[in-house]
């Protein structure tokens, strides 16, 4: 109609800024129509909805609708001293420690027995939180069952380094006195003696015993209320062969 001058210029103009603002209004709308509908970013077990249906949800800022929390696989999130890590890298670049070739992780439930799957380590964060003086990891455990749930409390075991050649005795052999950790050994004569030592790391259920014995102390494990400092006692080899600790029964 422009073209056989049936409309004016400024007619034309009009009409075709109302039609593109039409086509701008219902492309909005198609947006807002597809928004919507919430797809979920990762795959879970949503919790309870903290909105109801037709509750004004904010369109500048984010509204939380609800949690969803990722079951398989689970994340673990724990730390690490700062200057155990430091102390085991010095300790590695020393040789006095060999770097673990095994990326291997357990996990304790809080019953204390192994979860039957392992994981890996996820990542470590590059920097110590200087309010904790720790590092923060990540660990990932495959978990198709459902057995772990978010909010759990866990413990992480896994091999940072091995060590050659140390001595290890369990953990219920060690005490403590005023004077600091001591075990009770069986001397000459079959006698009981106390000997301070100093525990370092774990491994497993045994202390790494850093300072006290030389190898070859014959330490007490079981029967140590009855195991008195000058007492005889009646050695007995502990039954597991990867311990060189013996239990003492005392004599009446």
């Amino acid at each position: 109609m422009l073209e056989i001058r049936a409309v004016s210029q400024q007619e034309f103009d009009l009409a075709e800024a109302k039609a593109k603002q039409a086509e701008a209004a219902s492309a909005s709308a198609s947006q807002d129509l597809e928004n919507t509908t919430v797809p979920a970013a990762i795959s879970g077990r949503i919790g309870r909805a903290l909105v109801t249906e037709g509750a004004l949800v904010g369109k500048g800022d984010a509204t939380l609708l609800a949690t969803i929390e990722q079951l398989d696989p689970i994340y673990v999130n724990f730390t690490e001293s700062g200057a155990d890590l430091l102390r085991l890298r010095q300790a590695i670049k020393a040789g006095t420690l060999k770097r673990a070739v095994s990326a291997k992780v357990e996990l304790l439930q809080e019953d204390g027995s192994i979860y039957p799957l392992s994981g890996r380590i996820f990542f470590t964060d590059m920097a110590v939180d200087p309010g904790t003086g720790s590092v923060s990891l990540r660990a990932e455990f495959p978990n198709p069952k459902r057995e772990l749930l978010p909010g759990m409390f866990v413990r992480i075991r896994f091999p940072e380094a091995l060590a050659e050649n140390v001595i290890r005795i369990p953990q219920r052999a060690v005490q403590i006195g005023p004077q600091g950790q001591f075990v009770m050994v069986v001397g000459a004569e079959d006698k009981v003696n106390p000997m301070p030592v100093k525990a370092g790391d774990m491994a497993g259920e045994d202390f790494i015993i850093t300072e006290g014995l030389k190898g070859g102390e014959r330490v007490i494990v079981n029967g140590l209320q009855k195991a008195r400092p000058g007492s005889q006692v009646k050695p007995v080899q502990l039954s597991d062969d990867k311990s060189a600790a013996l239990s003492a029964n005392a004599k009446q």
